[in-house]
């Protein structure tokens, strides 16, 4: 391989033939790929892919995809790890969620690389305009779901029912959904997540960032540790985070290997049944202007009735106060929190500067969840200084869905996951002590602070 000596960002643009002794080149083989696919070899492509691993906002859009992404690179970086050979009439069959060495799952998004023919079908998706709203449709539904879910877990496992969870332990309301989304990552968000993207994008988008990222929550984990802190448990509160991080990280490992056991599983039946899967779902393959259209208009649906049915119940039960009118307040103002932290997952993989430093720390996923704590912590202040019980209804039903939708613990675990099986485990491990040391410094000087020193109670 020609590597220039003043050339900061070498390529592989040209055939890897084999050289020198018969033992130092085992691990070299002929690799041909066109100059249009040349890639960079340095350390930012895997720190730009890991900080990607979780959500990338809309540039994952179809319309947003001009060139290979970094992380296709990566998955050809894997497969001449693995000994294969690449030529290029076979690039368009290399994708991220299925790497070419079986035994890897990759947990990065999943664009696979355009054949030659797929320009032409790639045309027949939606104009850019009509392609964001969409995706903020399929967001926002989704988004709701995730709400609904996150509700019924904290109440299924809350003291009234099964009396796992607690608000005075370190087994917090939110724990299960956060298990549980972390679970579902690993399952729509790293090993099928290419085959989802195969029928659609934005359903995959919806899927991840719409519906896992609101059914799991950082903002109010953070909380509830604030909460155990601010009455002197400083040992539950950091056992707590602790505990809360090994739960979910192991979650969605338990969800990838599950769901590659499920995969195989689905490979041995189609092997003995002779029928591949791509058959089976091509006649649910959006591939057509006219069925995106049907299916965004289908969900447009959908939210309108969502929406309309958490504003007439919202009318009915908000004087109460009870915990169903905060959930229909949730349901309302959730889309936005999901919106907002679609458009910052831009930010991942960006680094800071036209330099692009500290690619390999997700700077949307943590602008988010560090957002969404401080101004839980602040709602969390002022409910105690006012103590009205409108306005109790009103903060729970923001902290239960816009701040709820706003920060995610399940792309914040799947980045997690992603570094530390990266050649630098020790990034995870700085990414989620910065996410969690900030978010609970912070939240102690807006809310610990003014409750000692106020005497709210």
């Amino acid at each position: 391989m020609d590597r220039g000596t003043n050339n900061p960002e070498p390529t592989r643009t040209g055939a890897f033939s084999r050289t020198g002794s018969l033992g130092s080149s085992l691990r070299k083989r002929s690799f041909s790929v066109s100059s249009s696919v040349s890639y960079r070899i340095d350390d930012d492509i895997g720190s730009e892919a890991v900080s990607e691993a979780g959500d990338i906002g809309d540039r994952a859009l179809q319309s947003n995809r001009h060139s290979v992404s970094s992380s296709c690179r990566l998955s050809l970086d894997l497969a001449m790890e693995g000994g294969s050979v690449i030529h290029p009439e076979d690039l368009h069959k290399v994708s991220v969620a299925s790497p070419v060495p079986e035994d890897v799952t990759s947990p990065l998004p999943v664009y696979p690389l355009k054949g030659p023919g797929d320009e032409k079908q790639e045309k027949q998706g939606l104009p850019m305009s009509l392609e964001y709203i969409s995706c903020l449709i399929h967001l926002a539904v989704f988004g709701i779901l995730g709400v609904f879910t996150r509700y019924l877990l904290e109440k299924l496992f809350g003291p009234s029912l099964l009396g796992v969870t607690s608000n005075e332990t370190i087994v917090y309301p939110n724990l299960p959904s956060n298990m549980v989304g972390s679970f579902l990552m690993g399952w729509w968000g790293v090993v099928f997540k290419g085959d989802i993207s195969q029928v659609s994008d934005i359903l995959a988008i919806g899927l991840t960032t719409g519906y896992l990222g609101s059914v799991t929550t950082f903002s109010g984990w953070n909380q509830k540790m604030l909460d155990l802190s601010v009455d002197g448990h400083w040992v539950q509160a950091i056992l707590g985070f602790l505990i809360g991080l090994f739960l979910v990280a192991y979650s969605i490992i338990f969800g990838i290997e599950t769901a590659k056991g499920f995969r195989w599983i689905l490979k041995k039946l189609n092997t003995r049944s002779e029928k591949g899967v791509p058959s089976s779902n091509c006649n649910w393959t959006l591939n057509s202007s006219r069925r995106h259209l049907v299916a965004m208009l289908i969900l447009l649906l959908v939210l309108g009735v969502l929406l309309g049915v958490s504003g007439l119940l919202l009318k009915e039960e908000f004087s109460s106060g009870s915990s169903g009118a905060q959930l229909w307040l949730a349901c309302l103002v959730g889309p936005f929190g999901v919106w907002i932290r679609w458009f910052l997952a831009r930010l991942n993989g960006r680094g800071l500067g036209k330099s692009g430093i500290l690619r390999w720390l997700p700077f949307g996923t943590l602008i988010t969840n560090v957002s969404a704590a401080c101004i839980m912590a602040g709602l969390s202040t002022i409910e105690k200084s006012v103590n009205i019980k409108n306005f109790d209804t009103v903060a729970n039903g923001i902290q239960l869905g816009f701040l709820g939708c706003l920060s995610t613990v399940s792309t914040f675990i799947a980045e997690f996951n992603a570094m530390r099986e990266s050649k630098h485990p020790w990034r995870a491990y700085l990414y989620a002590s910065t996410t969690m040391g900030i978010s609970f410094v912070l939240g102690i000087l807006i809310f610990n602070v003014p409750v000692w020193t106020k005497g709210f109670t």
